[in-house]
């Protein structure tokens, strides 16, 4: 159709942006040796399922499917997988619960770092991401099993009540994940408020021989590289929280009834927004991630040593 014609050409776009930016976050993290931490690792992971999901955004915006599908097994699969954009949304999915692992990561650091001092191992981590990969295609199984082939055509299946189907996965993989990660950020908020207050400004002069300086001083270089993740975060959360809302509203109050144009422009302006937040993380990074910008420095020749204030350990709670 014409007027879905700026929104494919916007799509393809976004799916070029999406794959050169995550993929520059990815080769970022691997290569330089400070980024490898437990954070990173989750922010790692966020980066891949957002490049994938550029990827196969890019495909189906450049690929049109086509009027009959081949016979056998072929149409078969290319209905139930691809036709049902079982890839494309599984892959959204998946990066709404690593964006929720990550939050959670974060929780556990700020807010109860001797815990997670004994939490935060590499088994855990591979564990935490497995299950985010399971959860994001568990998930959307359903379109594969209510897409069919039949003459050579990819058909949809008659629920009975499709309404309900729609807003228990939308609870699930929306509302719930986006309600516990508001609460934990505005959590995390009073934590680091109440932090800096009991850190108070340094002192103007520290005694001759005491310690005390640079003991404050790595104190408050550990809560500056919290807070700076923490924001760099919370802006990832505000911006998936912004990009997909007005799509998962206006999904929802169709299938409960209301009457939605899906030729409009505002509808065909939420889809350009879900599009849209698979490239956004990388300029996000790049611009307030401090320890980011300092990894593509150095990954560029610019800046050869370790930063004084980065977290080279993974087992650093900040």
């Amino acid at each position: 159709m014409a007027e879905q014609l700026p929104l494919l050409i916007f799509q393809t776009i976004m799916g070029c942006l999406g794959i050169c930016g995550n993929c520059l976050v990815c080769v970022v993290i691997i290569k330089v040796h400070f980024m490898h931490t437990i954070t990173n690792a989750f922010i790692f992971n966020q980066a891949l399922i957002d490049f994938l999901g550029s990827l196969v955004l890019l495909l189906s915006s450049v690929i049109p499917i086509p009027d009959l599908l081949p016979p056998g097994a072929g149409g078969v699969i290319l209905c139930r997988l691809w036709v049902s954009r079982f890839f494309l949304w599984g892959l959204f999915c998946a990066s709404t619960y690593n964006l929720l692992a990550l939050t959670l990561e974060r929780y556990l650091a700020i807010v109860f770092p001797f815990k997670y001092q004994r939490f935060a191992t590499l088994t855990n981590v591979i564990l935490a991401v497995m299950c985010v990969w399971i959860c994001g295609f568990v998930f959307n199984l359903y379109s594969v099993f209510i897409n069919y082939s039949e003459n050579l055509e990819c058909k949809r299946k008659s629920l009975k009540h499709p309404e309900i189907l729609v807003i228990s996965m939308n609870v699930i993989v929306y509302f719930i994940p986006m309600t516990v990660m508001l609460v934990v950020y505005i959590h995390i908020t009073l934590v680091l408020k109440k932090g800096a207050a009991r850190l108070g400004p340094a002192p103007a002069v520290q005694p001759s021989g005491s310690g005390g300086g640079a003991i404050n001083d790595q104190r408050e270089s550990l809560m500056r590289a919290r807070r700076n993740t923490f924001k760099t975060l919370l802006i990832v959360f505000i911006a998936f929280t912004v990009c997909w809302t007005p799509n998962v509203v206006i999904y929802s109050l169709f299938y409960l009834g209301v009457a939605v144009d899906f030729s409009s422009a505002i509808y065909l302006i939420t889809v350009a927004m879900v599009a849209a937040n698979g490239c956004l993380n990388p300029f996000i990074y790049a611009i307030k991630y401090k320890q980011f910008r300092k990894a593509l420095k150095t990954l560029f020749g610019r800046q050869n040593q370790i930063p004084e204030n980065s977290l080279a350990t993974p087992t650093n709670p900040g």
